[in-house]
């Protein structure tokens, strides 16, 4: 006689972590222009989206450059804090 296993039933769940944002932060120090190159040379933003997000962060304070995975946020994080920009992490709990 055959042996047969028992069927054994399972659920696979699989969640999403939501995304993170990178913003930049205003600061007194450094030139737009540096702003807008280390946009370029990070995110690979072509002039006029780093001109705009350059410019919403000396208008407004603050710019959300980037939304994604939390380890590639960080990463873009650290880029910008080598870049002597100020930006930071932020759950993105819109998405």
């Amino acid at each position: 006689m055959p042996v047969t296993e028992p069927e054994t039933k399972t659920e696979a769940k699989t969640s999403l972590q939501p995304p993170w944002k990178v913003i930049v932060m205003n600061d007194p120090v450094n030139l737009m222009s540096y702003v807008v190159l280390v946009f370029r040379k990070v995110f690979g933003f072509d002039e006029p989206k780093a001109r705009k997000h350059m410019l919403e962060v000396h208008e407004q304070g603050r710019s959300v450059l980037w939304a994604g995975p939390r380890e590639v946020a960080e990463n873009y994080v650290y880029q910008l804090h080598q870049w002597q920009l100020n930006a930071y992490l932020e759950k993105d709990e819109e998405n």
